[in-house]
């Protein structure tokens, strides 16, 4: 495999990473992504909600999360409660139905501030895979591997994906933005 289609593909797994980490954060609409990863202690051991139950959106403010095992909606119902995340969850009988409230603006305000957060370390995590790359091309000029004019070439394709990378986690960003602003 090339160095770049190793750099790009490494940058895939950047952008991925940020429309996961985006799928957690809170807009005006009921999300089944809020509560997918959240860990709750199930027989014993912590697993995920995704793991254990299945999560649907019956109204664009409620979620309703119906574990595999009924048994298991309390412990669901109580990692919900302790995740803090504002959110009252309430146990009803052999699932569990959360209300989401409304965001006021300081809340809209704090969900963007985290979006644009998540897209700073995403943007830093493709930069740190052209560090990478570009080390590897100087160790490869340095072990006479390629010549300078293929060591140049390959460091501004790596400059340029980079670049494209960038500005697709700003568009990633800003669509998980428009979602959180709208009313």
């Amino acid at each position: 495999m090339s160095i770049t289609d190793e750099t790009k593909k490494k940058m895939d797994a950047a952008i991925d990473h940020l429309r996961e980490e985006l799928k957690g954060i809170r807009t005006g609409q009921a999300n089944p992504g809020l509560f997918e990863n959240l860990l709750v202690e199930v027989y014993g051991s912590p697993m995920r909600i995704k793991e254990v139950a299945s999560i649907t959106v019956p109204e664009p403010r409620q979620l309703l999360i119906t574990p595999y095992d009924a048994n298991n909606a309390g412990a669901i119902g109580k990692g919900i409660e302790k995740a803090n995340l504002g959110f009252n969850p309430i146990v009803d009988g052999n699932a569990v139905r959360i209300q989401v409230p409304a965001m006021d603006e300081g809340i809209r305000k704090e969900m963007v501030k985290l979006c644009h957060k998540r897209q700073e370390e995403s943007k830093v995590s493709i930069r740190n895979v052209r560090r990478e790359s570009n080390d590897t091309i100087k160790k490869q000029k340095a072990d006479g591997e390629i010549s300078e004019d293929i060591m140049k070439s390959l460091e501004k394709e790596i400059q340029d994906l980079t670049d494209q990378y960038c500005k697709k986690a700003e568009e990633v960003s800003a669509q998980k933005e428009k979602e959180i602003s709208t009313i």
